[in-house]
């Protein structure tokens, strides 16, 4: 048994501590979240005053929080507080700048950290079912393995500091292109007037098979069961992803490379947003832009 400070208790911080608590972990958290703070006492999870006396003599820390700017004001509460050799996992989806200025912080007082940013919403934290991608080094990855693997089905080391961010960020652009694509597809499709299972059994086994239609198909009642079918209730909401392709575009300014397809992403997702888009899955994007005129 470890004892492992967690500090972020909400939708996902809440299950993923649960499922470590389930394993047997003494699990110390902290939240700045009322309601947040008496879910995590009912799961019999310790809550503390401050996220530096819940870290205290934790031999692992992981932090899921909001942004950059966050992360990195709490990595500076809990470093001084954290005991010698102790391994920090930030779960947030973050800017990869700051990621690896937390990395910074952390190493320079001789602590492991890992940007473990994660896939799989709240259902695969409730269930475990999480995709970590992971960065930082194989000495911090390897004493932090067996929490990560309760805490996720998957698990990718994809490299030095940083490097688990930027994974993200360029698998949810990819996702964010590609399912504006899928929704163009589907609505031009019905304009032409044919069948949407048909091109689903076109689409989905020939050169335009992709997860998001294969298996996130955004009509209702084509392929496997997803937020279309009910109602665009996130899933993953279209907020989150204008999010992560805000990172995205930070990360292409940054790096000053050209990602004209995840700049107009992030446009239409923020057109999107923008309306009453904000709490619909992502895939609601079928709705927006079949409400927009052609220009």
């Amino acid at each position: 048994m470890s004892k492992i400070g967690f500090i972020g208790l909400g939708n996902m911080g809440l299950p993923m501590a649960i499922n470590l608590v389930k394993a047997g972990h003494e699990i110390h958290g902290f939240d700045l979240v009322p309601s947040a703070i008496e879910a995590a006492k009912a799961a019999d999870i310790d809550v503390y005053e401050s996220a530096a006396e819940a870290v205290n003599d934790a031999d692992l820390i992981v932090t899921m929080l909001p942004n950059g700017k966050i992360v990195l004001s709490v990595f500076e509460e809990i470093i001084p507080a954290a005991k010698a050799g102790a391994v920090i996992i930030d779960s947030s989806t973050i800017d990869v700048s700051s990621a690896k200025k937390a990395h910074e912080l952390a190493e320079a007082s001789g602590l492991g950290c890992l940007d473990a940013p994660v896939s799989g919403g709240v259902g695969g934290a409730e269930a475990g079912t999480l995709t970590f991608m992971v960065g930082g080094s194989k000495d911090s990855f390897a004493k932090a393995e067996e929490a990560l693997n309760i805490m996720g089905g998957k698990l990718v080391h994809c490299g030095a500091g940083g490097a688990g961010q930027s994974a993200k960020i360029c698998n949810n652009m990819l996702l964010g292109i590609s399912m504006i694509g899928a929704c163009e597809a589907f609505s031009l499709a019905e304009k032409l007037g044919l069948d949407q299972q048909s091109l689903f059994d076109v689409v989905s086994t020939s050169s335009g098979s992709c997860w998001s239609v294969n298996t996130y198909c955004p009509v209702p009642g084509i392929g496997p069961q997803s937020p279309a079918d009910n109602d665009y209730k996130p899933g993953f909401a279209a907020a989150l992803m204008l999010k992560d392709l805000k990172l995205s575009q930070q990360a292409a300014d940054e790096s000053n490379m050209a990602t004209p397809m995840g700049k107009h992403a992030a446009d239409l997702y923020q057109a999107m947003v923008d309306g009453d888009g904000a709490d619909t899955d992502f895939s609601g994007m079928i709705n927006f832009l079949q409400n927009m005129k052609r220009g």
